[in-house]
């Protein structure tokens, strides 16, 4: 009799899970997640730790702390530039944020291997900036660039310039420029096209000659493209669970976007965090994510909701 009952319990659960599977109407952005250069990075760095030597990360891999777990526990050992200063004859990993030139002086002179995975758009940013700092059109010229203070490409794009280029991250940050010299700008690779925009025009009322500014646009259009693809893509859900971790600006910049497309959107770093949401599990769905969040972390979302709407299906059938 007891046996019994257990079998059809079984059975009761197998036939509610297909019932969710069903009910649920979850999608997942499928031009979400890891842009080609962090793609390109952990894939080095996943390589390199199949050989079984200690491999150090300067600065963490990916702005995921999920991402960052999962390679740490594979063996990766994250590092800071003040511990890298002190490192010596290790092999180093250089993350897809590019670094400036004191990091490679630092790297010789102390006997470091380094795997640079430094994205080639963000090198190819590096490049046309130092260059531009070597041939300015005037000896005052200003080097500008659009971006996020302290982030991680924002410094070795930094560096190329002798640390002399000025940092605009709003418009209150114009105050820094002289509108009377030379102005060049260039941009972060992940800041937004419509800021970026936004910005040029602001420059080009303020600027005294018009020969004075010019502008570069080097944001990298895999990830500008993320900001349609969200539009597109919010706009046909009910809710929206943007994934990503807290310190990633293109995490920042699309979940701000997709709020503002659909109020219903709501910023997860974990999928547990979705029990806390109290999210109406029969409306469409859409799981979406920065070129920082990993895949398996928004299958892990989607995971999550299943179980939570298996958890409400069976609570409803024992009552």
């Amino acid at each position: 009799m007891f046996r019994t009952k257990i079998v059809f319990w079984q059975s009761k659960i197998v036939c509610l899970k297909s019932k969710i599977t069903n009910v649920l109407n979850i999608e997942i952005d499928k031009k979400s997640g890891f842009c080609f250069g962090v793609v390109n990075a952990i894939s080095k760095a996943e390589e390199e730790l199949e050989k079984g030597e200690t491999l150090y990360c300067l600065g963490d891999i990916v702005h995921n702390g999920q991402e960052v777990e999962r390679l740490t526990r594979l063996g990766l050992i994250t590092i800071d530039h003040q511990q890298f200063e002190n490192l010596h004859n290790a092999r180093v990993l250089l993350r897809a944020h590019g670094e400036p030139p004191r990091t490679y002086e630092i790297a010789k002179n102390n006997n470091l291997t380094l795997i640079d995975a430094s994205c080639p758009v963000v090198l190819k940013l590096q490049s046309r900036i130092k260059k531009a700092y070597q041939n300015p059109p005037t000896p005052d010229t200003q080097i500008v660039i659009y971006g996020k203070k302290g982030h991680a490409e924002v410094n070795g794009l930094v560096g190329q310039t002798n640390d002399s280029a000025i940092v605009i991250e709003n418009e209150n940050d114009l105050r820094k420029l002289d509108f009377s010299k030379n102005i060049r700008l260039f941009s972060q690779t992940t800041k937004s096209l419509e800021g970026f925009n936004h910005l040029v025009t602001t420059l080009s009322k303020k600027t005294e000659k018009i020969d004075n500014f010019e502008f570069y646009d080097t944001i990298c259009r895999q990830v500008a493209n993320r900001i349609p693809n969200i539009t597109t893509f919010a706009q046909k859900k009910d809710i929206i669970i943007f994934v990503s971790g807290k310190k990633s600006s293109n995490g920042k910049v699309l979940y701000e976007h997709s709020k503002k497309i659909n109020p219903n959107t709501y910023f997860v770093s974990e999928a547990d965090e979705v029990l806390s949401l109290k999210l109406d599990l029969t409306k469409k769905i859409g799981i979406c994510g920065a070129t920082s969040t990993p895949r398996w972390l928004m299958e892990a979302v989607a995971d999550k909701l299943n179980e939570l709407a298996l958890k409400l299906e069976i609570k409803e059938d024992l009552i």
